[in-house]
């Protein structure tokens, strides 16, 4: 049996809606590590309040634009696809990368789910191939269509001649 060539073209589907608060929820976190303990200890010491209340409101103020705006520009550039000879992942904003796995170079298929992820149904598929540029990642499928593309890429992977690596 002759495996046929990997097309080299851009991946095609989105990820699931839910991604837009998942990303929001990730960046508010990120943005509050810094803005809670300024705000506590800019009430806590009154002589630093000036100095430490500022910076947690324009910290705060920077978090809240970021957090509405990237989580729709991530959205419209991340794609992904997975066909019968290959895994498709199109990433970044600034500097793109365009990851193609063919199906004969993937060694597991794993699916995780951290805690904010479940909250909001949503799950990533880690393919690991034998690349020095590490696992490819489908972060934020579906649970459900995550847990079938699991299964389908096991099922392909095994049916695919080459030995993974």
């Amino acid at each position: 049996m002759t495996a046929r060539p990997t097309a080299l073209r851009p991946p095609q589907h989105r990820f699931d809606r839910r991604v837009l608060p998942w990303w929001r929820t990730q960046l508010a976190i990120a943005f509050a590590v810094p803005v809670v303990p300024l705000t506590l200890l800019g009430f806590l010491i009154a002589p630093a309040r000036p100095w430490l209340l500022g910076p947690a409101a324009i910290v705060a103020l920077l978090g809240l634009a970021t957090s509405l705006a990237l989580p729709v520009w991530w959205f419209r550039v991340h794609r992904w696809e997975v066909t019968d000879t290959a895994v498709y992942t199109l990433t970044g904003y600034f500097w793109r990368t365009w990851r193609v796995a063919p199906m004969s170079r993937i060694q597991t298929v794993d699916t995780t789910q951290g805690p904010i992820q479940r909250a909001f149904g949503l799950s990533t598929v880690v393919v690991t191939t034998a690349s020095s540029a590490g696992a490819v990642e489908l972060k934020g499928l579906d649970q459900e269509r995550a847990t079938e593309l699991a299964a389908r890429l096991t099922e392909l992977t095994d049916a695919t001649p080459g030995d993974a690596t």
